[in-house]
């Protein structure tokens, strides 16, 4: 059993075990496909996912086991199935991943309190603009750690922080990650617009109301207002709605060049979360009444291969209204 496991060998859980293991803590960087393990024993690089970053000799690698501190980068939509798979057990669970359950609806919080059977208590989320690459490469970023247990967050706090890499605490654990699932359905919608060359006028237009339907729902699942200003609310939005380096931009990008979605995936290393999460909110949002129209254009695009400048005439043409 080890104190700290990571569960997720992409680029953030990479990132961030190297950042643990470099402050020699006891962490192992856990992936369920074994000859990833055995490359990474051998080369202490991870060049599928983190290419050219050297890691730690201090981290260890292995298939996924029970450990003191759980922290789960596993995409949200093969979170429940990984967990019992490998039947973890941790005492304390820290969130990595961004995205809603279809069908479910449950942020990783849900489900991690359902699998391993632990507390909120137990739980914290880490979220914030934040790309891995450049936390590998010790560029200066800021992060917020949020749970219900004060203790707890300050405790991963701590275990977080350093010179490079700054945490702040927040108790707003609900509101943070509904805002790191929600923002990645804005940036595939920023690449789109970007793609088509549709001008910096429209990706601001885009940006400012794609934050009034995030803000519905947030405030719906009772988020708090200030966490929408904060790291992990506007501060990841701008990151992620601009940056080249998010998975969900480049694969708005790629829709607007026309290519097949399956084709795209495809390309693109590691799951663009908001692929699956557009599926989820698009569902919930109706269910719950909530307006959402460049969310659901978003699905059209992606589900039902509707013509994007169909999608920008639908949007364009709805009724006047009040800001």
């Amino acid at each position: 059993m080890y104190e700290i496991c990571v569960y997720g060998a992409g680029s953030w859980g990479t990132a961030i075990a190297n950042l643990l293991a470099k402050k020699n803590l006891n962490v192992c960087l856990c992936a369920r496909d074994e000859k990833l393990v055995e490359t990474m024993q051998a080369s202490y690089q991870n060049d599928k996912y983190l290419k050219g970053v050297h890691l730690s000799q201090n981290l260890v690698f292995d298939t996924p086991k029970n450990s003191s501190i759980g922290i789960f980068a596993v995409p949200v939509k093969y979170l429940r199935g990984f967990i019992k798979q490998f039947s973890i057990k941790v005492d304390f669970a820290l969130s990595l991943s961004k995205g809603i359950e279809e069908k479910t609806f449950l942020t990783p919080s849900g489900i991690l309190i359902e699998t391993l059977g632990i507390t909120k208590e137990q739980f914290a989320v880490l979220s914030g603009p934040n790309f891995a690459l450049e936390v590998a490469l010790e560029l200066p970023t800021a992060s917020v750690v949020a749970s219900c247990n004060k203790k707890l967050a300050k405790r991963f706090q701590n275990m977080f922080n350093t010179m490079y890499f700054r945490v702040y605490t927040s108790s707003d654990y609900t509101g943070i990650e509904y805002l790191g699932a929600l923002k990645n359905i804005l940036a595939i919608a920023c690449g789109i617009s970007d793609g088509l060359n549709l001008g910096q006028n429209a990706r601001a237009a885009l940006i400012t109301r794609g934050v009034a339907e995030i803000t519905r729902i947030f405030k719906f699942f009772g988020g708090k207002n200030k966490t929408m200003l904060g790291l992990a609310g506007i501060g990841d939005i701008i990151l992620t709605t601009t940056g080249n380096l998010s998975r969900n931009r480049m694969l708005g990008l790629k829709l607007a060049q026309g290519l097949p979605i399956d084709e795209i995936l495809s390309q693109l290393k590691g799951i663009p979360e908001g692929y699956n999460t557009v599926m989820a909110v698009f569902e919930f949002s109706k269910k719950y009444s909530i307006e959402t129209p460049i969310i659901n254009e978003i699905y059209n695009i992606i589900v039902n291969k509707k013509d994007p400048f169909e999608s920008i005439t639908a949007l364009m043409s709805r009724p006047l209204k009040s800001e």
